[in-house]
């Protein structure tokens, strides 16, 4: 996120480190990505995880317990966080969950530079590694009724804030296609669900942003959204790899943009000011409803 926490000091951040995983001397807020907050702390990159709507602490424990297994299982591309003092990989702050993984020498390409065959290779081996036990199975990210509650949810202006108006008449001006889209991800969820048997483990989101090149090769960041699923919820931005299920690659091109709209919904029919963050939240949500 580019804006800073309102809920929690980089002290409070600082004695959270001390206390679950070591102390440190040097914090910096980075405004980086969007959705979590991050901080550098000397050699420790790390990430504060909002739970809801994706996690449960337990759920968000045990994704990132899942990681860790992976990486320790020889998948050298995962960058998995790393454990606390007593062994767990996250710790909580209020309604949020502290992480921490090593502070990668290195970037991340533009996404005309992603390493196409080095990425293909990494997702090859993760779709076939053993599915660590604890690893949750992905699920519809919105039920049958969002269409029906989101059509009347903006049937009445919204007063939350700036752009508080201007997203629930987007959304509302795109009301018939909506119910179509859920309409049509729910009827390919219930196609996935009775192949179940051929899930694997899938990072979620291994786009360019997500994807670091080092000088040890490849490394993969961020995996909150690890989940055992059908292969091609990986290949959003590589549709022309080999063997994918047209079916699949459609029912993970909604499953993104129904959650984006989920939350895009929920973050302008709360109470926000305008900020950097807020702007990019519209311009998202801009960017899904003309898919």
């Amino acid at each position: 996120m580019r804006s800073r926490p309102s809920f929690v000091t980089d002290a409070a951040i600082t004695e959270a480190l001390a206390e679950h995983w070591r102390p440190v001397t040097e914090i910096a807020y980075l405004p980086w990505g969007f959705g979590a907050h991050h901080w550098r702390a000397e050699t420790l990159f790390v990430t504060l995880d909002q739970l809801e709507p994706r996690h449960t602490a337990a759920s968000l424990e045990s994704t990132y317990a899942s990681a860790a297994e992976l990486a320790a299982s020889g998948l050298e591309f995962v960058c998995a966080p790393l454990p606390t003092r007593s062994g767990r990989f996250t710790a909580g702050i209020g309604a949020s969950a502290l992480s921490v993984t090593p502070m990668l020498n290195g970037r991340s390409p533009a996404e005309d530079e992603v390493d196409k065959p080095a990425i293909l290779a990494a997702l090859d081996a993760l779709h076939h590694a053993p599915p660590p036990a604890g690893l949750r199975h992905w699920s519809p990210q919105v039920g049958p009724e969002f269409a029906a509650e989101l059509r009347s949810r903006t049937a009445a202006p919204w007063t939350s804030g700036p752009l508080a108006e201007e997203a629930r008449a987007a959304l509302a001006a795109r009301s018939d296609e909506i119910t179509r889209w859920t309409a049509r991800y729910r009827e390919l969820s219930a196609l996935a669900a009775s192949r179940r048997d051929t899930w694997v483990p899938t990072h979620g989101e291994p786009h360019n942003d997500n994807q670091v090149t080092t000088p040890d090769g490849l490394r993969l960041v961020d995996w909150e959204t690890l989940a055992v699923a059908p292969r091609e919820r990986d290949y959003a931005d590589l549709p022309d790899a080999a063997g994918l299920d047209p079916e699949m690659m459609e029912l993970f091109a909604l499953d993104w943009r129904l959650s984006e709209l989920r939350e895009y919904s929920d973050w302008f029919a709360a109470p926000h000011t305008g900020t950097e963050d807020d702007r990019i939240a519209l311009e998202g949500l801009f960017e899904e409803l003309a898919a």
